[in-house]
């Protein structure tokens, strides 16, 4: 495990994962075989930390099929120029520029919350039944929140 020999915990993986992909992705200046051996890693270094925690067969499988499933969902949008992505819990949020990408977005699997005027990804077996009218505010503190460095994070902090 080159790219996660230094990775203890679950969180610590997706991380390194998400500055793994901004770095080596093919559509931001890296090269195919890089980001085919990063994605081969995480799925090893996310096997091997929930494995260590003694999980059940079942409950490893669910997590590395939700981690896949994510992994896959940022690769699609991670490119797209004028976009915000933030992790809340587990869904993911964008926002931005996002009317001359939202065909992209909606291909991603993403949908649009007019209310939050935010896209949002969400796995089903997490859907809210009722209870979803929180603001972002609130949705930040009760399950934290984590930006995703994109082109357009990365302009605002320089």
């Amino acid at each position: 495990m080159i790219y996660f020999k230094h990775c203890t915990t679950l969180d610590e993986v997706k991380a390194t994962y998400r500055d793994l992909a901004m770095k080596n992705h093919p559509d931001r200046g890296g090269d195919t075989e890089t980001m085919q051996a990063i994605n081969r890693e995480y799925a090893y270094a996310c096997a091997y930390i929930l494995k260590a925690a003694n999980m059940e067969k079942e409950k490893l499988e669910e997590e590395m099929n939700l981690s896949q499933k994510y992994r896959e969902v940022i690769e699609k949008i991670i490119h797209l120029p004028g976009i915000d992505i933030e992790l809340c819990g587990h869904w993911i949020w964008v926002s931005g520029d996002t009317r001359p990408v939202k065909e992209t977005l909606k291909a991603a699997g993403l949908q649009f919350a007019s209310k939050k005027i935010k896209w949002y990804y969400r796995p089903e077996e997490f859907r809210i039944t009722r209870g979803g009218n929180k603001t972002m505010e609130q949705i930040r503190e009760k399950y934290g929140s984590q930006a995703i460095r994109t082109t357009r994070n990365r302009a605002l902090e320089d």
